[in-house]
């Protein structure tokens, strides 16, 4: 059965998979949909005795189906290979009662890895299904992981160029340090002025520019998105938790049709959409916990059904999370107004006007697969020393904030049935706060310093990723305003 993409924004707007992903973001500005969630059409009995790559086959054919057998296997292989550090991609580790899934160990250490792995050779192949000739520009803000990720990802991939905005003062040095050392003579990175949410309304307003557009096409360029915003990012994340109750499965920790709950820690709302997709399809998932850090934007939201941007800006310990602008909901949004593309589009609408909107109580109802809390700064903190403390294991800030929601949830449902919490990110990603956390840190020492003291308490050798970038040269010092973002696209395009 082929799958067709719809715009979230616009009943009349149809496309293949492959067009969905070449495009990134629908003319109008809304974003690509399945025109209906498939079923999985394998057992999990069989997907429990799967490797990881044939897992992810088994997901991705069902909505990418323009793409040939062939061809998904093709991309499939080249994507999970030995980049990561683990034989199984995405390994489960137990502690203190829960399944934490680390989705950490690809070649930049964060989950990014995880999708834009494969997003390039998914982008190059449907470029060359659609016969596009001209080259390829992949336009990226970033709250510090996707930049990274995507920048490796793309690097030096022949007919592309990536474009990477992040917000100067909103990430963590190791994740600054990654991306302003990456090669790559098509790899280009700015920091911009402002916060993530600036970066990525100056990404969607240069998507929206068709004037800019034209330009482009005249001059043999197309954009494309490597953010979550493109289906080709969000089909992958699906996977992994297909995989996951295989594997609990598999270990014997559940049996067949068993529910679990899902913890994931949520900025830009992509990665949880995946978890909520795959319980569309049929995977056995009880509650879907939306864990927030200060930003608590969409723990309010699931309280009140209100959607509202206009607050305080919070920079936490958790930057990838530190979104007021969540764009992957627009997607939930538009499921739960029974695929109502003008519904969807007037509340967007409002977003951008007034900052925020607010959904009708049918819609609130449709919304009782989630639960979402969230984490002030102390809380993480003690969610990292405590986990340590009871167990050895060492998670990251944004991992923690995940945990200390999924122990929130606990208190207030008495709700024990077995849980994954989705582990983000490295700790060697944000070093200096986990050792912070766990009461172990110089204030005098760099993060290259305190990674090595992580090391011997954790018992985990440092990542390549970290050590790589401890001594490479900077290779990308520019910074712009927010409101100069497209002057800086052009510039870097030579026109």
């Amino acid at each position: 059965m082929e799958i067709m993409y719809n715009s979230t924004r616009s009943k009349d707007k149809k496309v293949t998979a492959s067009q969905a992903i070449l495009k990134g973001l629908s003319d109008e500005g809304g974003l690509f949909v399945p025109e209906q969630i498939p079923a999985l059409d394998r057992s999990l009995t069989e997907l429990k005795d799967m490797t990881y790559p044939q897992v992810a086959y088994e997901v991705m054919k069902l909505y990418l189906t323009d793409f040939t057998e062939a061809e998904l296997k093709d991309c499939i292989l080249k994507a999970y290979d030995d980049k990561f550090d683990t034989a199984e991609i995405a390994p489960m580790r137990e502690a203190d009662g829960a399944y934490y899934l680390e989705l950490f160990h690809g070649a930049t250490i964060a989950f990014k890895d995880m999708a834009l792995s494969i997003l390039p050779h998914l982008l190059t192949t449907a470029a060359r299904k659609n016969h596009v000739t001209g080259e390829i520009v992949i336009l990226t803000a970033t709250s510090g992981d996707t930049g990274k990720a995507a920048l490796s990802g793309f690097a030096d991939i022949e007919g592309t160029r990536i474009i990477v905005f992040y917000p100067k003062n909103g990430v963590s040095p190791i994740q600054e340090k990654q991306m302003v050392t990456q090669k790559g003579k098509n790899t280009y990175v700015v920091g911009i002025h402002g916060n993530f949410d600036d970066a990525q309304t100056g990404v969607k307003n240069i998507f929206g520019d068709g004037e800019l557009a034209a330009e482009m096409k005249e001059k043999g360029f197309q954009f494309s998105s490597a953010n979550s915003i493109n289906i080709g990012r969000l089909v992958p994340q699906i996977v992994y938790y297909v995989y996951a109750y295989a594997q609990l499965l598999k270990k014997e920790c559940i049996k067949d049709g068993e529910k679990i709950n899902v913890v994931v820690p949520t900025g830009n709302f992509g990665n949880i959409l995946a978890a909520f997709y795959a319980k569309q399809m049929g995977l056995p998932i009880n509650k879907l916990i939306c864990a927030s850090n200060e930003n608590k934007v969409l723990y309010d939201f699931f309280r009140s059904g209100t959607y509202d941007r206009n607050r305080e800006f919070v920079l936490t310990s958790s930057p990838s999370m530190d979104i007021l602008i969540s764009s992957n909901l627009e997607r939930l949004i538009y499921l739960i107004a029974e695929n109502d593309a003008e519904k969807n589009r007037e509340l967007m609408a409002s977003l951008t006007g007034s900052g925020s909107y607010t959904i009708t109580e049918a819609m609130k109802e449709r919304l009782s697969d989630f639960y979402g809390n969230y984490a002030s700064e102390e809380e993480t903190a003690s969610a990292i020393r405590s986990l340590y403390d009871r167990t050895g294991y060492i998670i990251d800030t944004h991992t923690a904030v995940a945990s200390s929601v999924y122990g929130k949830y606990r208190q207030e449902t008495m709700d024990e049935r077995p849980a994954v919490i989705v582990s983000t990110a490295s700790p060697y990603k944000f070093t200096r706060s986990v050792m912070n956390a766990i009461g172990q840190n110089d204030s005098t020492e760099d993060d290259f310093v305190l990674a090595e003291a992580l090391s011997g308490l954790s018992g985990v050798k440092i990542p390549a990723a970290v050590e790589e970038i401890r001594t490479a040269p900077v290779l990308h010092d520019c910074i712009c305003e927010k409101d100069e973002m497209k002057q800086t696209v052009r510039k870097i395009l030579g026109f």
